[in-house]
C-alpha cells in the first residue's frame, strides 16, 4: 500500500486523548489552564488530545486528579498494548509480525530488533535524536523485548531467517561489552532450529539490497508483504508484484551472504571461542 494512501491508523493514545478532552470541557477549563496546572505548554495538552502524544501514567494520574476522573485517564494508559507504545513508525510491522508464519529480515545499521539484548536496544534508543526522555526510552526497549514473544511461539512456529552486515559487529554500539553480549546472544539464536542467520561480508564488493534494509512477512491467511523503514517513516507494500521483486531480491541476499554454518564460525571468530 502506498503511503499516500494508507488509512489512518486509530490508536488507544487517540481514543484516551479524546477522553481528557471530554473531561477537561466538562470541567470546564480551558487547554491553556490545563498546562499552567501542571505546568506544561498548551501545544503539549493540544498534542495528547489529538492521540499524537503519549500520555504518562504519572501525568495520568495528576489530570485524573484535577478532573476528578476516579482514576479513569490512568487506568487506560495501563492497558495500553505494548506494541502501541512502540513508535508509530514501526507499529505496522509489528501488528503483523507476532503472527507471521515467516519472516524474513535484512538489516545493514543495527541488529533487527528481534535479536537484541537489552543493553543493545536501550544502546540503539539512545543514539536518537532528539534525544527521548528516560520514560519513553524505557517504555520503548520493553516493547521491543515484548515482540521477542514470536521467537517463543511454538503453535505455529514462526520461520524465520535473518541477513546482517558484517560492519554491524564492529560498530560497538553501547560499549565493548554490550556489543560482545550482543554477539554471544546473536551465537545463541543461531542455534534455533526455525531460525536462520546470515552475515554479509564486509569484503563482498556489492549486493543485491544496497538500497537499504526490507522486512517480508507473510501471514497465517498467507498474504505476503514488505516492510521498508526509513528515518521515522515506514510503509507496507502489498502490491502483489511488488512483493515478488522484493522476494526475488531477498533470494538472492541469501545466495550471496555466508551460510549459517560460515555464519556461526565468524560469530565464535568474534568471541574468541573458535
Amino acid at each position: 500500500m502506498h503511503p499516500a494512501n494508507k488509512p489512518k491508523r486509530i490508536t488507544s493514545w487517540h481514543v484516551i486523548g479524546a477522553q481528557l478532552s471530554h473531561f477537561r470541557k466538562a470541567a470546564r477549563i480551558t487547554q491553556p489552564g490545563l498546562a499552567e496546572r501542571v505546568g506544561l505548554h498548551e501545544d503539549t495538552i493540544g498534542s495528547i488530545e489529538q492521540g499524537r502524544r503519549p500520555l504518562k501514567i504519572d501525568l495520568a494520574e495528576t489530570f485524573d486528579e484535577l478532573l476528578d476522573t476516579k482514576g479513569a485517564l490512568a487506568v487506560a494508559v495501563a492497558k495500553v498494548p505494548e506494541r502501541e507504545k512502540l513508535p508509530a513508525f514501526v507499529q505496522d510491522l509489528v501488528e503483523h509480525e507476532e503472527e507471521a508464519l515467516t519472516l524474513l529480515s535484512y538489516q545493514n545499521q543495527v541488529v533487527p530488533g528481534l535479536l537484541q539484548t537489552g543493553a543493545y536496544a536501550r544502546a540503539v534508543f539512545d543514539c536518537l535524536y532528539p534525544p527521548l526522555d528516560e520514560d519513553q526510552a524505557d517504555e520503548w526497549v520493553s516493547a521491543r523485548l515484548d515482540r521477542q514473544k514470536l521467537l517463543e511461539r511454538k503453535k505455529p512456529r514462526p520461520m524465520l531467517n535473518f541477513i546482517l552486515e558484517e560492519a554491524v559487529l564492529h560498530r560497538p554500539t553501547g560499549g565493548p561489552e554490550t556489543l560482545r553480549e550482543q554477539i554471544r546472544h546473536l551465537r545463541r539464536c543461531a542455534q534455533l532450529p526455525f531460525l536462520g542467520l546470515q552475515i554479509m561480508p564486509t569484503s563482498r564488493a556489492s549486493h543485491a539490497s544496497l538500497d537499504g534494509p526490507l522486512v517480508l512477512l507473510e501471514t497465517p491467511e498467507h498474504e505476503h508483504f514488505v516492510y521498508i523503514e526509513a528515518q521515522r517513516i515506514s510503509f507496507l507494500v502489498d502490491d502483489p508484484d511488488e512483493v515478488s521483486v522484493y522476494q526475488q531480491v531477498y533470494g538472492m541476499l541469501r545466495s550471496q551472504a555466508l551460510t549459517p554454518e560460515e555464519t556461526w564460525g565468524l560469530l565464535d571468530d568474534l568471541l574468541g571461542e573458535s
